[in-house]
Formats: structure tokens, sequence, C-alpha cells
């Protein structure tokens, strides 16, 4: 290859690790114009032309759009050193920014790792084969991603291995075959009784995030405003939706008073 070949676009374009179609916008708004032309009529850079590339593509690195860095090359009256020193102070920020985030990603990643996610397979297995697993995180998300519950589920249920899932399912298994005999014996809300059965509702809820007695209102009004929950506890026993939320209620109030 003759040296008037290796000043071309393309052998430019290899040199340096660009593309000739950025060279030719380089050229094209009049940042970096190869100063003559081979004999064949194709573009051709010489010396000056290659080390005004390399400054371009330096301040490239460096953050620079391109409007700018044709100002620090073409005026001379440009404090190119104060330009540096500010890019230096937004480079210096964004590194800091992107230690915080990778301090996070790597807090989530050991939070996933400490945990066993369950499979498909595993959530029919402990759960039935009709849960909804994934639609209801999903919605979960969409509803309540924001606030500190959500956040303190994610991470303890992260810690939750299969054994654990299929205790917190036996346990509300059973706490459920509870409140059904009690409907069924006339406990009323707000006896001692129906208290303790409220606070057992709580203190399962507790397994996942903070659930004080205003949280856990809001639940059992969700136990009957979503038909998905009504048919839940109804399935168990008619009424029984009804009824926790009765008994939730009124443990509430009497606590607060």
């Amino acid at each position: 290859m003759s040296e008037e070949d290796q000043r071309t676009v393309g052998a430019i374009a290899r040199l340096v690790g660009i593309s000739v179609r950025t060279l030719h916008h380089y050229d094209h708004i009049g940042l970096v114009v190869p100063s003559g032309r081979t004999a064949s009529g194709y573009r051709k850079y010489d010396d000056a032309d290659v080390e005004r590339l390399h400054r371009v593509l330096t301040y490239r690195e460096l953050g620079f759009p391109l409007e700018q860095i044709a100002t620090l090359l073409d005026d001379p009256s440009v404090d190119a050193m104060a330009h540096l020193r500010d890019q230096h102070d937004l480079l210096t920020e964004r590194i800091d920014r992107l230690h915080r985030m990778v301090a996070a990603v790597e807090e989530m990643m050991n939070a996933k790792k400490d945990g066993i996610q369950l499979t498909a397979v595993e959530q029919a297995e402990i759960f039935g084969d009709d849960w909804p697993g994934d639609e209801y995180a999903a919605e979960a998300q969409e509803r309540w991603g924001e606030t500190d519950a959500w956040r303190q589920s994610l991470e303890r249920t992260a810690r939750f291995d299969k054994d654990d899932w299929r205790r917190i399912k036996a346990e509300g298994d059973a706490l459920e075959a509870k409140l059904a005999d009690a409907m069924r014996a006339g406990v009323t809300a707000g006896s001692p009784e129906a208290d303790a059965l409220a606070e057992e509702h709580r203190a399962g809820i507790n397994k996942f995030y903070d659930c004080g007695y205003e949280m856990q209102m809001n639940l059992a009004e969700m136990y009957l405003s979503d038909p998905r929950f009504t048919a839940h506890y109804d399935t168990r026993a008619p009424g029984l939706a009804q009824f926790l939320r009765d008994i939730i209620v009124a443990n509430a109030e009497g606590r607060d008073g």
C-alpha cells in the first residue's frame, strides 16, 4: 500500500478506530477537514489533520459536544484549561454517581443471592395450580412500588427459601380455618377471641412488612372491595371476608381507644 493510500478516509478510519461515515460527518461540519485529495480525487489527510482528529476524539471521550470541540480547537481566545477543569468536575461527579449505582445494584444482587426465588413449578406446588403469583406481583408493584412496605417486602422475601414459603402457606391456611370456625361459632367482633385472631392476622402480615393498625384496616377494606380477595375468603366459608374485615377494624379501633 502506497503512502498516498494510507492517507485516505478508509485508512484513517481504520487507524483511529472510527467509521468512514463519522469522518465524512466531521468533514461536512468543518471539524476535521482533510487538507488534500489523492490523484484519484479521494480525500487525503496529512499529519496535521490526523493530529487534529486525535484531539477531537480525545475531547469526545471526555464528553464534550462537537460544537464545543470546534470552539476549543479554533478559537484562540478560549481558555481550554478552564473548560477541561469544568469537564473534570463533571466527570468526577458522574463517577461518584456511578459508584453509588454500582453499590445499589450489588446490594440488590446480594439480596437476591441470599434467598431462593421460587420457580413457577414450585409456586404451583406450594400455593396450587391456580396461584396467579406473577400477575399479583406485577399489580402490587404498580400500586405500591414506591412505598416503604413494598421495599421491606422485597428485602424480606428475598431471604425466604422454599421451606419458609411452605411454612407461611401452612400458617395462613391454619389461620383461615380458625377464622372460619370462629365465625361459625358466633364469635363477635371486638371480643377477646376475635381480637386475638386479628392480632394473629397482623403478625402474619408483619412477616413481609411492618403492618400497623391503619395499614391492617386498609387491607381489611381491600378484602371486600377487591372481588378476588372476597372470593378467596368466601370460598373457605361464605361471609368470611366480611367477618375478617369486621374483627380487624374492631380490634384496631379498640387499640386506638
